[in-house]
């Protein structure tokens, strides 16, 4: 009841500062709110400020204000433009999860705290924030032995702050999926798991050390890309120590183009580099923004905050994989038959109707460069096909989604004339012949034969066992035949002796 009425607070706390930004009910789409909901709203909008931004720009200003939870909703909502419009996705996917940083002082002490010692004897240099997010911030150090390091230290409190608003969000998505049909099938209590998930992993930076470790093994025999090797004696719960990146970010083109930079073939590198991780490890870093990219002084692609990973199991690699080659091979039936058989589509629906919906999207795909593309319009179709063939949200890949969205658009930077299916069909076509081609079948038939020829030795007991086994069912039967005849000739010479006591009164009576 407590917690409740604390959720319930907390939901009225971030409803105000909403209605401040006037992103409770935005005026742009008041009109197609009841009545009552019209009202309310322009009540709240009373004093609001921001009037000349857009929708989209004064929900990311309020989920700013309204601390790290908020963001991350934010970010993840970005991946949603099915639900929000395109035009407020792309408003909140520039969500820049940067935060007022904590002091300088207040990091030393976390530190002094993880390791029993003052920062001044674990580093040299140790300066003032260099940046500052919603979970956590950086410094810049050097280790005793001059190696350059980024420090990262989480917020104070963060953990029980994002506790409570991750309780407060879980108890809003249960109502609306409660009274929304159209609500349920986005699976908004998912969503909303799958985010505190998320976030719960970010809260242990040992967990992203493990991750950037993991990552740099899976992309060892790749020279061009760059991963940050971890400090691991001077990593705790709280504190992250990881080898330094000197470079240019991603986002900063003209410092790319002063270098010479083939930027072309960097893009290239960007979805290689992802669809390597999600395809062929299926661990993947799902925060690939600009930010985290950077071009190392040797022309290496470094990534860097493993704070948001993804993983996907063998059968969802596989799903994955078959549909995107579907899509460049231009076999819908296919595409489509793959969509049924990972369920991702419902039963009852007609798979040669789901191939035409997938045709009508791919077909204005084929040959042409993203400068030719609307990607919103391809994403609207897309979106308008799920609610057609009634799909609902995958949880697992709703990390998967928006980190394909945000490749696309780092991509797309980078070289506005892109062929994203040029680009992704090498890594693609590989995965499919290795995983799920001629080859892949050859090598579990081959699997399947071992396994035959190891249990070929053992098959004589393993029939003598299921004979045994059988005969003592049987046995079990036999006595349970008996045991139900004799309860059968009971029950019958019981109801002979009742009916004869009813004729024996019977005849009294007369």
């Amino acid at each position: 009841m407590i917690s409740a009425l604390a959720d319930y607070g907390r939901l009225l706390r971030a409803g105000w500062t909403l209605s401040r930004r006037d992103a409770l009910v935005p005026r742009e789409f008041a009109y197609l709110a009841p009545a009552p909901v019209r009202a309310f709203g322009a009540l709240s909008r009373l004093g609001a400020k921001g009037r000349d931004e857009r929708p989209g720009e004064r929900l990311a200003h309020a989920f700013e204000k309204l601390g790290p939870a908020y963001v991350k909703l934010g970010q993840f909502m970005a991946t949603r433009p099915d639900i929000i419009g395109f035009d407020m996705a792309a408003d909140l996917g520039r969500l820049q999860d940067k935060m007022p940083p904590f002091s300088e002082a207040e990091a030393r002490r976390e530190i002094e705290t993880a390791f029993g010692k003052p920062a001044d004897a674990l580093y040299d240099g140790f300066t003032a924030p260099i940046a500052a997010a919603s979970i956590a911030q950086a410094h810049k150090a050097q280790l005793k032995d001059g190696r350059k390091v980024a420090v990262k230290v989480l917020r104070p409190r963060i953990e029980q702050k994002a506790g409570d608003e991750f309780r407060a969000f879980g108890r809003a998505a249960r109502a609306v999926e409660a009274v929304s049909k159209t609500a349920r099938r986005m699976e908004p209590v998912k969503f909303v798991e799958t985010l505190k998930a998320a976030a719960a992993i970010e809260l242990d930076l040992r967990m992203e050390a493990g991750a950037a470790s993991e990552l740099a093994e899976d992309l060892a025999d790749e020279p061009k890309v760059r991963i940050p090797e971890v400090i691991w004696p001077l990593t705790a719960k709280r504190i992250l120590t990881i080898e330094w990146i000197d470079g240019t970010p991603l986002g900063d083109v003209a410092a790319l183009d002063k270098r010479g930079v083939d930027r072309q073939a960097l893009a290239r590198l960007v979805i290689h580099v992802f669809l390597k991780q999600a395809l062929h490890t299926g661990f993947f870093h799902a925060d690939m923004h600009q930010g985290n990219l950077i071009v190392d002084n040797e022309g290496r692609l470094g990534l860097v905050d493993f704070g948001i990973m993804g993983r996907l199991d063998e059968n969802t690699r596989n799903v994955f994989a078959e549909i995107i080659y579907g899509f460049i091979t231009r076999d819908y039936a296919r595409t489509a038959d793959v969509h049924f058989a990972a369920g991702y589509v419902p039963p009852g629906h007609s798979r040669e109707a789901f191939a035409q919906a997938l045709r009508a999207v791919g077909e204005p795909l084929q040959g042409r460069n993203a400068a030719q593309v609307d990607m919103s319009r391809v994403l609207q179709q897309l979106f308008d096909v799920t609610a057609l063939f009634d799909m609902h949200l995958r949880p697992e890949l709703v990390l998967l989604q928006r980190t394909m969205v945000t490749v696309e658009g780092v991509a797309r930077l980078l070289d506005p004339e892109i062929d994203m299916w040029a680009a992704a069909t090498p890594v693609v076509k590989e995965y499919v012949n290795k995983a799920i081609g001629p080859m892949a079948q050859a090598e579990k038939l081959k699997a399947a034969a071992i396994k035959a020829v190891e249990l070929a030795p053992k098959l004589p007991d393993y029939i003598e066992t299921l004979h045994r086994a059988a005969e003592k069912i049987a046995a079990e039967e036999a006595k349970a035949d008996e045991k139900a005849a004799a309860r059968g000739a009971g029950l019958a010479l019981w109801t002979l002796a009742g009916a004869a006591l009813l004729i024996a009164a019977a005849l009294l009576i007369q």
